[in-house]
């Protein structure tokens, strides 16, 4: 994990972009922008830290009420975080945040994921794929939409952005983008590279497209496993502030595993939130590799 500074700290790295925890080998002589969210934040424009402050502000005057007020400002706060650069009223700057993200749905599992999420108020960010998954269950996305979590783009069918022509990797996340847009009337703004692979011509795609491109610090590898209490084991271990979680919500074991890290990670003090809510105030810069 990267330690936490005042300033920004925006690299440009060259050939081999690799930590064993995102898998993530590239080729080539590619340079692109890379930054952490805490630099982000730290880089964040002043006219949008003074509009976070405000909304915070505000955020606590309406809790302070009869609790009229406050209980729908808290109805509303998920909704918040779907917005474009919206955080609700979670101050990451201050709160130890953890953003939970789940790739590759939806999926038949992704109801009952919806329901754990309700029931623990929590908000995550949906790495969608489109085939078979948004074109087969737009009821699931717009679930996704409607309570307050974020859409975010996986591309079309999973294919491996640096092995495949500019147009074709161009499509596989424009597709995403018109599917999800159709069902719900709003577009994606953030995506993950399958395996997180990128490069500068994805980058350059990711950027023409109004997409900021996230990947990760804590994975349970739960595609090898459907074990829940081996899941749960693997988040916790890896988990540190700032941290970007990854789970898919296709797999049986991951579901039944996220009562458990939720539970956890609150007693630990953490604050679960979006992609969003931990680059707060900074807003997603589009073709922007954003990792812990």
């Amino acid at each position: 994990m990267p330690k936490q500074t005042s300033a920004a700290r925006r690299t440009s790295i060259a050939g081999l972009l690799a930590a064993t925890s995102l898998a993530l080998a590239l080729s080539g002589c590619a340079t692109y922008d890379v930054t952490a969210p805490a630099d982000a934040r730290a880089d964040a424009p002043a006219a949008a830290v003074q509009a976070k402050d405000a909304q915070l502000a505000a955020a606590k005057g309406a809790k302070n009420e009869d609790g009229k007020n406050g209980d729908a400002k808290g109805s509303q706060g998920g909704g918040q975080a779907t917005a474009p650069g919206g955080a609700g009223d979670v101050d990451c700057r201050k709160a130890k945040c953890v953003a939970l993200t789940f790739d590759a749905g939806p999926s038949e599992n992704t109801p009952r994921l919806l329901d754990i999420l309700k029931e623990e108020k929590v908000h995550a960010t949906f790495f969608m794929l489109g085939e078979n998954h948004v074109d087969k269950r737009p009821a699931e996305v717009k679930r996704i939409d409607a309570e307050g979590h974020e859409l975010a783009n996986h591309t079309w069918s999973h294919q491996i952005l640096t092995d495949i022509e500019p147009a074709e990797a161009e499509r596989e996340l424009s597709r995403v983008q018109d599917a999800v847009r159709k069902i719900t009337g709003k577009t994606p703004r953030l995506m993950r590279p399958p395996q997180g692979r990128t490069d500068e011509e994805v980058s350059k795609i990711s950027k023409d497209l109004g997409l900021a491109q996230v990947l990760w610090s804590v994975t349970a590898k739960d595609y090898q496993t459907n074990d829940s209490a081996l899941i749960t084991k693997r988040v916790l271990e890896q988990t540190e502030r700032d941290g970007i979680i990854l789970l898919h919500d296709i797999y049986k074991g991951t579901v039944p595993a996220v009562p458990g890290i939720l539970k956890e990670l609150k007693k630990r003090g953490y604050t679960v939130v979006t992609v969003s809510q931990l680059l707060s105030p900074a807003k997603a810069e589009p073709g922007m590799v954003y990792r812990p």
